[in-house]
């Protein structure tokens, strides 16, 4: 008899893995990992389900039966009959109000609206690296483009702006070979005065050259108003931060005592107290007779604030960063622009972004202080025209609620943009 047993079948296939048990996958092992993962976290767990749960039942019906469709406070009420509803015609009623202002024309609405589409393609390129780089080419125009849309004018106004710009700069790269850097910035800043000298007689003889209705900034406001503020300040702000950090760090002691100065002072004073300055003390700055506008005044001040919380941000990154990136880039032969540009501002600005980002949101929200200076943004036009008229005195909770909504999203996109960003940046392998 043979020794050889009798094999009747031999698997050619592994066997496929079984599913895992419906605890250790899917949503089930996520709740119990994150909500229920000791009896701590499940005490508290309940206990904010318990607190989400009653709030969201005691204010739904206050917002599901609110009305839409009265013309005064007293009418919502007589309406509601004590039913505790929303009154929601206060939006209804003066949405363009907390969106555009008071005195911005009606009939104008058209153009912030365009500006603020355009700005989305605009920001799209710089923002996303995998779209085409041609369309920098609008993200360079869209800021003329913008202030002619809502400022009105003549079109000649920003487009000499722009092409003061570039004489400037051209005139600043071709100086700075020959002889400088001192004597191109001369040439430059001598450059763009001159191009605004000769333009102010073109747009001066021609006024009507593709003008729109000229709007004034006092006649500015609402939400459209924190959006020009914090785009433009949080653009503006990020440059002058990384000089402001560069210059902190540098070897020559006329320039990091400047930065240094600077950073320190305008961090140790409150914004509001800076919001002040801009429109009171900023104007005797100037030769007398100079009406320098209050909005761009206030970009000046919201600029230099968030910019030196900014430059400490990076400087923060550019000291996270080990000796031996320096002595890469050194040993490369580059010389310091090249080795800022290609090797040290790239890696420091990565781990800069939660702070730039949180100084950033922060500066969006710091622009409703501008109602303190009479300035009808948002919350201004809440507190001032709406609250104090006399259809509508009396409510708030509708009208904060509104900007709270708005407010958010525009903060929460922000946040959620950093974080993507981070990830795409991650270079590690954990």
């Amino acid at each position: 008899m043979s020794d050889t047993p009798n094999i009747g079948f031999v698997r050619h296939e592994p066997i496929p893995p079984s599913a895992p048990p419906i605890q250790q996958a899917g949503m089930v092992k996520w709740i119990r990992e994150n909500l229920f993962s000791n009896w701590i976290n499940s005490i508290l767990t309940i206990l904010s389900i318990y607190f989400v749960a009653k709030i969201i039942l005691a204010s739904t019906p206050w917002m599901w039966n609110g009305v839409w469709t009265t013309s005064s406070l007293r009418e919502c009420r007589e309406v509601l009959q004590g039913t505790g509803g929303a009154c929601w015609s206060v939006l209804a009623e003066r949405w363009n109000q907390m969106l555009f202002g008071f005195q911005y024309p009606v009939e104008a609405y058209w153009r912030p609206t365009l500006s603020f589409v355009l700005l989305l393609v605009c920001i799209a390129p710089i923002l996303f690296q995998k779209l085409p780089r041609k369309m920098l080419v609008f993200s360079a125009i869209y800021p003329f483009l913008a202030f002619w849309l809502i400022w009105g004018g003549t079109v000649l106004t920003p487009v000499v702006v722009a092409v003061s710009l570039i004489a400037g700069y051209l005139a600043f790269v071709k100086i700075e070979r020959l002889t400088g850097f001192a004597t191109g910035l001369l040439s430059g800043v001598v450059a763009v005065s001159l191009v605004l000298y000769l333009g102010s007689f073109v747009t001066a003889a021609l006024p009507e050259f593709i003008a729109l209705e000229p709007v004034a900034s006092r006649d500015m406001g609402g939400f459209m108003l924190n959006l020009i503020l914090g785009t433009v300040c949080v653009s503006l702000s990020i440059p002058l931060g990384i000089v402001l950090a560069l210059g902190r760090q540098s070897n020559m002691p006329i320039i990091k005592g400047i930065c240094v100065v600077f950073i320190e002072f305008i961090r140790g004073v409150p914004l509001i107290t800076l919001l002040f300055v801009a429109n009171v003390v900023l104007s005797y700055f100037f030769p007398p007779g100079t009406n320098l506008d209050l909005i761009l005044r206030v970009i000046i001040m919201i600029t230099l604030f968030s910019a030196a919380y900014i430059a400490e941000v990076i400087r923060g990154g550019l000291a996270a960063l080990p000796r031996g990136q320096y002595e890469a880039a050194d040993s490369l032969g580059l010389d310091y622009p090249q080795a800022m540009r290609l090797i040290i501002l790239p890696q420091a600005l990565k781990i800069s972004i939660p702070g730039i980002v949180n100084v950033a949101v922060g500066l969006f929200k710091d622009t409703t202080l501008v109602s303190v200076i009479s300035m009808f943004d948002l919350v201004g036009m809440i507190r001032g025209p709406i609250s104090s008229s006399t259809a509508w005195t009396g409510i708030y909770w509708e009208l904060y609620l509104f900007a709270i909504l708005l407010f958010f999203v525009v903060c929460y996109g922000i946040s959620q943009y950093s974080q993507w960003l981070e990830r795409q940046l991650r270079t590690d392998h954990h």
